[in-house]
């Protein structure tokens, strides 16, 4: 598990435990529902194919056969070591005998999401169970059938008992899936702290607010700043992008993917390392370079005293306190230097982009804005 490690004790390095996905849990609680419906019988452990060809197999929490030809499976959802809001849910799946010629039909059961909005590798009106799920369980129906004599004309109605609660945590609610959580995964493995699932949800909130129609979407490196430009701009929640550290993500997929109008936010620290021309701007990725911040007072004309204080300056709110007592806006050169970075990754875009800089209080202390916005 290359690059997935953390801090043991005397300086040991301990590797993170991989976790599996809801549409791995699901396609396992699927498949021994399936069979139990064939054969009365419940294969437990369940094992299952994954995209990859790899087979594993998964412990039934919950297994009983329904009354009216229904079957339902459970498996507790076991995300390893990554801070998944479903990690210990349990994931059911009650299937049912459906007409033939039908095929496999899905259903959102209790606490699984339904998508109401375009934009979403989903229809509006379908259940929130992601395209690689859906061809998982399929997979695994079809493998059922072929052992037991059935013919895979099923109805699989997944739920996740308490998952509108779970919901709440997510951007699913921003993303239009409303009545619960989605059905995820692409590989059925959940990789510890992996970027990739966050970067993931940056682009579809990106997908879901071009659909939509929205011209102005804006990206934050917090609530605090999101908050903050949401009350700025009078924006949708529909148009606030969770970037988080992943501005380069959400630019580079802009540029692909463009709108009208887009507004950076974020705290005076994070925009400063944006400033910088960092694009990840988690502090493993890079920390706030205070000689670089000095430079652009010096460069401001800022006294001299300030600029050497700079220097020495225990944090960067620090810096933005002494700036501000000296009446240097330094929450405005750093909104123009971020702005600045953001255009480089989108030369050649027609984007409007602007900056917005906010204090830890979400009070605006510097902004940038398009040229063509400035006129109007």
């Amino acid at each position: 598990m290359s690059g997935d490690v953390e801090r043991g004790g005397e300086g040991t390095e301990l590797p993170l435990r991989r976790g599996w996905t809801t549409g791995a849990c699901a396609t396992a609680a699927t498949r021994a529902a399936y069979e139990a419906l064939l054969t009365g019988r419940f294969p437990d452990p369940v094992a299952i194919a994954l995209p990859s060809g790899a087979r594993i197999s998964f412990a039934l929490a919950r297994a009983e056969l329904l009354p009216e030809g229904a079957a339902r499976a459970g498996v507790v959802k076991d995300a390893g070591d990554d801070p998944d809001v479903t990690h210990g849910a349990l994931v059911q799946s009650t299937v049912r005998l459906a007409p033939a010629g039908s095929g496999v039909v899905f259903r959102a059961g209790e606490g699984v999401g339904t998508v109401t909005k375009p934009g979403l590798p989903i229809a509006p009106g379908q259940p929130a169970i992601n395209p690689v799920p859906r061809e998982m369980m399929r997979q695994a129906i079809a493998e059922v059938a072929g052992q037991f004599g059935g013919r895979g004309d099923v109805i699989v109605e997944i739920s996740i008992p308490g998952g509108l609660a779970l919901a709440a945590k997510t951007m699913n609610g921003r993303l239009g899936i409303v009545g619960g959580l989605s059905i995820l995964g692409t590989t059925g493995i959940v990789v510890p702290y992996s970027c990739a699932a966050w970067v993931h949800s940056i682009h579809r909130g990106i997908d879901v607010a071009v659909a939509t129609g929205l011209d102005h979407v804006a990206g934050a490196t917090g609530s605090t700043s999101e908050a903050a430009v949401q009350r700025l701009h009078g924006l949708s929640d529909g148009a606030l992008i969770d970037m988080g550290d992943f501005v380069g993500g959400m630019l580079k997929y802009l540029r692909r993917h463009p709108v009208k109008r887009v507004t950076i936010a974020g705290g005076f620290a994070k925009m400063t390392k944006l400033g910088q021309g960092l694009l990840d701007l988690h502090s493993k990725a890079g920390q706030v370079d205070r000689e670089w911040l000095a430079g652009l007072l010096q460069e401001a004309g800022a006294p001299g005293h300030l600029v050497e204080a700079c220097r020495h300056a225990n944090s960067a709110l620090q810096v933005l306190q002494d700036a501000e007592q000296c009446g240097v806006p330094v929450g405005q050169l750093v909104a123009r230097a971020a702005r600045k970075t953001a255009l480089d990754v989108l030369r050649g875009s027609e984007i409007e982009i602007d900056t917005a800089v906010f204090d830890r209080t979400g009070r605006l202390v510097g902004e940038d804005h398009d040229e063509r916005r400035k006129r109007r």
